[in-house]
């Protein structure tokens, strides 16, 4: 293996538990991948917007990384075809974010490919191109025209997209609530914050209070001390009038 393959698969590895991290990862999003090729991921992804035409749906697709990764990008492509404006007959789907900057496109240069993007940034794109297609590059011309002329038929294919891909879930899969992955994701922001807080008492606070006790403590018996000679001092003082008064 190169050393630019080796640095591509580095990465790639670092990125993959990222988004599969059980409290910070993408939730909407289930990757699998082979130990022995990071190159190749395969990916579902779950619509969970109440909102949009494929709320529901589990959309299988593949990642394939070059090995100049993240030099050039992926590829991306749902097994099997849905009907969508950006995606072609195979699958294969056309992005912005997955073209070069160099090459023959309409497309903005900040919207295109560069190493500073990121798997994670990828897969929120496809998930927002789902709802937002680019009609004015489509890779399928009739879904094109029925999502901007027809959207009664458009809703209606893509309703039959997303039974179609429920079927591909896993068995026992459940689906995850939106309602609830915000919930779990303000509760793990808590008790990251909490955890933080804990780790800077131990350092902080609970260090000074030791320190200051001990400082206390040389206070008290210094003011003891001070007590004691106060009261010896007035003893004499009484004995020397009582003398006197004699």
């Amino acid at each position: 293996m190169s050393n630019q393959t080796s640095t591509a698969a580095k990465r790639l590895w670092k990125e993959y538990r990222d988004i599969t991290h059980p409290k910070t990862g993408l939730q909407q999003v289930r990757v699998d991948v082979d130990e022995d090729n990071i190159f190749i991921w395969r990916v579902a992804l779950l619509v969970l917007d109440p909102e949009s035409d494929y709320k529901g749906a589990y959309l299988k697709g593949q990642l394939k990384f070059p090995t100049n990764y993240p030099f050039s990008p992926p590829s991306f492509k749902f097994t099997p075809p849905i009907y969508h404006p950006n995606v072609y007959n195979d699958g294969r789907l056309c992005i912005s974010i997955l073209h070069e900057a160099q090459e023959q496109t309409d497309e903005p240069l900040n919207e295109t490919w560069s190493p500073v993007q990121s798997v994670e940034s990828v897969l929120l794109s496809v998930l927002s191109l789902l709802e937002d297609p680019n009609i004015s590059s489509p890779a399928n011309v009739d879904a094109a025209v029925a999502w901007k002329k027809n959207k009664p038929e458009y809703k209606r294919r893509v309703e039959n997209e997303v039974k179609r891909s429920r079927a591909n879930m896993p068995e026992g899969f459940v689906f995850p609530d939106l309602n609830d992955l915000a919930n779990k994701k303000n509760d793990d922001e808590e008790s990251q914050i909490d955890e933080q807080e804990d780790e800077w008492w131990e350092q902080n606070y609970e260090d000074e209070d030791d320190e200051d006790d001990g400082e206390y403590d040389e206070f008290e018996e210094e003011d003891d001390d001070d007590d004691d000679q106060e009261d010896e001092e007035m003893e004499d003082a009484k004995e020397g009038q009582n003398g006197s008064s004699k």
